[in-house]
């Protein structure tokens, strides 16, 4: 529960929005306390965490073996909500891979999708999942962006 006693906002957070908040500085850095600090529940299925798995190895990023552990082990899982996938809709047919974070959105009862990914937010919402960009989520926590 929240400190109100109001129930945690449950969050799916897009790969580009992870691999951000890991790596680089700057806004979307604060999202690495905020989910260390449980401000929100970061709901995390095994796909979607391969997708962070596999982002974080892209070369542009100049992260080791022990750069990428000690990030994922530290920084991400023990602060996640793990989430089981049956069923992975079809809705984004530009890009299906997209369809993955939707799955686990859905899978998660998920309030919130947080992504920068334009065939996402062209949606606006998935049933009942608003989903937003960054900078909009960083507001609802009560930051300036």
């Amino acid at each position: 529960m929240g400190q109100t006693g109001q129930a945690l906002t449950r969050v799916v957070l897009d790969t580009n929005v992870v691999v951000s908040a890991l790596v680089f500085e700057g806004p979307s850095n604060r999202l690495v306390a905020a989910w260390q600090q449980r401000r929100f529940r970061l709901l995390v299925s095994q796909q979607l965490l391969t997708e962070y798995l596999r982002v974080l190895h892209y070369p542009k990023f100049h992260l080791t073996q022990d750069d990428i552990r000690s990030l994922v082990e530290e920084e991400l899982l023990p602060f996640i909500t793990p989430v089981t996938v049956s069923r992975v809709p079809r809705v984004v047919l530009a890009d299906p891979s997209d369809d993955q974070v939707l799955g686990c959105a859905a899978a998660g009862k998920a309030d919130v999708v947080v992504t920068g990914d334009r065939h996402l937010l062209a949606l606006a919402r998935y049933k009942w999942v608003r989903i937003v960009t960054l900078a909009d989520f960083l507001r609802q926590l009560g930051f300036s962006t």
